[in-house]
């Protein structure tokens, strides 16, 4: 993995790219480390900086990629001029082809039994000796601890040293967090990774994904669902990082007059 981190509004953010991340996840996964590895945008980093909580459970993930562009430009401002783009769906299939030739078995949870199994065929045509070992689609209400317990029983008997997990931020960071030594596997967050891959759901042209504006893309495809949370968020992250970057420079300044 390439070194360094930086800490982007409060939020902890490793400079790494596709294939030193996949190589370290798979890595864990062959001998099934319970690890947690968070993909974040300016969504999560916003859900960090608003919840105390929620901020401890990102920055003791074990790994954090900048799934966007925002923050690889953030990243950049801070020095780490060699960051790139880790997006939550591409880091899916590095993983997958990965772990297909390391003879990892992999484990779904999350979305819909329909989703679930749009994806594994989707993986099969793709990487046609991918092991998927379980696959889960909880409640979409908070599962009983009866529940729970059977779905981290199955996930630990299956076998799988990943675990991809599909619930959308920030409830699926708070699912990893909250098995992390339960489920003997690598624990990814990928959100809609899923649909984006069995076509269930459009991505965002390379162009606009290049050029940031992957939110945009979405707001136009979701506007009644995403509309709040780009308001909430997005002017609130620019002014917040734009101060965070005026109180470094001070701070250098100082360090360099003293």
């Amino acid at each position: 993995m390439r070194t360094g981190e930086r800490f982007i509004v409060g939020m902890r953010v490793h400079v790494t790219d596709y294939a030193a991340a996949a190589r370290q996840v798979v890595d864990w996964a062959r001998t099934r480390e319970s690890k947690v590895v968070c993909v974040a945008n300016v969504h999560m980093a916003m859900e960090t900086h608003d919840d105390a909580a929620f901020r401890q459970i990102v920055n003791a993930a074990d790994l954090v990629t900048p799934d966007g562009m925002p923050l690889v430009w953030s990243l950049k401002a801070l020095g780490a001029k060699t960051a790139s783009r880790v997006y939550g769906p591409t880091l899916t299939l590095h993983v997958c082809e990965a772990a297909a030739k390391a003879g990892v078995k992999i484990a779904l949870y999350g979305g819909t039994p329909e989703s679930l199994d749009a994806f594994e065929a989707t993986l099969q045509q793709r990487i046609p000796n991918i092991d998927v070992a379980c696959k889960i689609a909880p409640p979409f209400r908070p599962p009983t601890p009866e529940e729970d317990e059977r779905d981290t029983r199955l996930l630990a008997e299956s076998g799988a040293g990943i675990v991809f997990v599909g619930i959308g931020c920030p409830k699926q960071e708070r699912w990893m967090a909250a098995h992390k030594g339960r489920v003997p596997a690598v624990m990814l967050g990928v959100g809609a990774a899923f649909d984006f891959h069995s076509g269930r759901v459009k991505q965002a042209p390379a162009v606009l994904q290049n050029l940031g504006l992957e939110w945009a893309f979405r707001l136009a495809m979701e506007p009644r669902r995403l509309w709040r949370r780009y308001a909430k968020h997005n002017p609130r992250f620019v002014a917040l990082f734009a101060r965070q970057l005026l109180l470094n420079a001070r701070t250098l300044a100082k360090e360099e007059a003293a």
